[in-house]
């Protein structure tokens, strides 16, 4: 972006002085910190001509963004997910504000106002408890259908299918949410926009329902809650062979409403398609578990949908402890998807005793060496076929 916005010079990122911490240190490559005092030789990415706005304050960077937008320009506000909350009542206004303008004729379109995310709850490996709070999802999500949109994107594709629609798009307030740490690759770009269109699709590659109605639907929002659910998919797979285990991921927050409630919500149809009239779904999601129960209310049987997210548990731990406290690993939801269908009922409990068994050997290894297990750390997806073979 600002390689290709050289000339134009009008985007500019807004950040409360996180920029490399948030690993986005790569715009310094091609721009510097906005400083307009006197500079010295040790001073780092400082000029007058810099195009990163990087102060201590959440406010001011909320509020010159504001100003910057309003005036045609472009922007991205970058932020640890916790402290984003600082400036509630500053989107809050601003959201009233669009909502507003766009009913006034004379009003010109003007570039979103959009937030990234990517320090957020999950991996806040060395920060701890105080880093860890997804809630300005929940401001977000009440505010009105025609104005606020919120994304999970699971991995660097979808991400970056998601900042193109984002950065092209005009009054509306973007909330992306995605994780700086490596992560897994689940999609290619093509199967990446295509998804990032629809909102919410099937991934057939990691279920094996295809032409089968699903015994249990896995459903996550969010990369790390994405991470957990393909997982526990494979987990089912390898443990109950014949179990149809479908995979749906959620990348469009609002797509869960009724079409009725928002504009990216998704028809009946559509719904029942991904997540059938009666198959129970254990939903993986990103945030405080009462969204995801408000959006899909109003939904065939919204009781069969069990979902797990943060549970305002946390502290200074390794990264599969957090969804490990939270009751969202992949151990905890091959559970409560085996405790849901009725014909593994009799197998139930020695899965469940494994499960437990792996749980209990995590704490011991963390415990003792301060990192998660290898199998745990370095885990990937296994490929279908060689479910079967195992």
């Amino acid at each position: 972006m600002f390689s290709l916005n050289k000339q134009n010079k009008n985007f500019r990122l807004f950040c409360p002085d996180e920029t490399t911490s948030n690993r986005l240190e790569a715009v310094f490559e091609v721009t510097n910190r906005c400083f307009m005092e006197r500079t010295f030789p040790n001073d780092d990415k400082l000029a007058k001509d810099g195009r990163v706005m990087e102060v201590l304050s959440e406010h001011l960077c909320e509020g010159w963004l504001e100003g910057y937008l309003l005036t045609g320009r472009h922007g991205v506000f970058p932020c640890y997910e916790a402290f984003i909350t600082i400036i509630d009542s500053m989107f809050s206004q601003y959201a009233k504000w669009v909502k507003t303008a766009n009913e006034l004729p004379w009003r010109k379109p003007i570039a979103s106002l959009n937030y990234l995310l990517t320090s957020h709850v999950w991996r806040q490996d060395n920060n701890g408890y105080s880093h860890q709070g997804p809630g300005f999802i929940d401001t977000v999500v009440n505010k009105k259908s025609s104005v606020v949109r919120i994304y999970l994107p699971p991995d660097a594709n979808t991400l970056t299918s998601v900042m193109h629609h984002c950065l092209l798009s005009k009054d509306y307030v973007n909330v992306i949410v995605a994780g700086k740490q490596p992560e897994l690759q689940w999609l290619n770009m093509d199967d990446a926009v295509a998804h990032c269109a629809a909102g919410a699709s099937v991934w057939e590659w990691a279920g094996n329902s295809k032409d089968f109605e699903p015994e249990i639907i896995m459903a996550c929002a969010g990369d790390v809650p994405t991470l957990e659910t393909v997982a526990a998919a494979e987990l089912l797979q390898q443990h109950f062979l014949g179990l149809k285990v479908r995979v749906v991921n959620v990348v469009d927050l609002m797509s869960l409403s009724p079409k009725a409630y928002h504009p990216h919500g998704m028809s009946d149809d559509l719904f029942r398609t991904l997540f059938t009239d009666r198959t129970d779904v254990i939903f993986a999601f990103h945030g405080y578990v009462r969204i995801v129960h408000d959006l899909v209310h109003g939904r065939p049987d919204p009781a069969r949908f069990h979902v797990r997210g943060y549970m305002e548990e946390g502290t200074t731990t390794t990264p599969f402890d957090m969804v490990v406290l939270n009751k969202m690993s992949r151990y905890h939801l091959a559970m409560e998807a085996v405790r849901r269908v009725p014909r593994l009922r009799e197998q139930a409990d020695a899965f469940i005793a494994f499960c437990e068994g792996k749980l209990q050997e995590h704490h011991d290894y963390i415990c003792a060496n301060l990192d998660d297990m290898p199998e745990i750390k370095n885990w990937k997806w296994t490929a279908a076929h060689e479910l079967a073979v195992q």
